[in-house]
């Protein structure tokens, strides 16, 4: 005997719970897309040489200690180049 009040997992999904998953992907997409823009205009060694850059003026915000420690990716992208 079954009634309307059962514990049982329901087969059905709201619509909404589809819609996190939907604007993640769209995110991710949107990223990739603008990335890819990003790195049309750069040459081969300006591709490889690009997560050396991102990462020494991302370091460089940091008061006192960023110059300092962006010193090796600046080496690094000028080794690349």
């Amino acid at each position: 005997m079954t009634t309307s009040l059962s514990r049982e997992p329901s087969t059905q999904r709201s619509p909404m719970c589809l819609t996190p998953r939907l604007s993640t992907h769209g995110v991710r997409a949107a990223s990739a897309i603008a990335l890819a823009c990003l790195a049309l205009p750069l040459d081969g060694c300006a591709v490889a040489a690009f997560p050396c850059r991102v990462a020494s003026a991302t370091l460089k915000i940091v008061p006192l200690v960023g110059h300092p420690a962006a010193v090796p990716f600046d080496a690094c992208a000028a080794a690349v180049d």
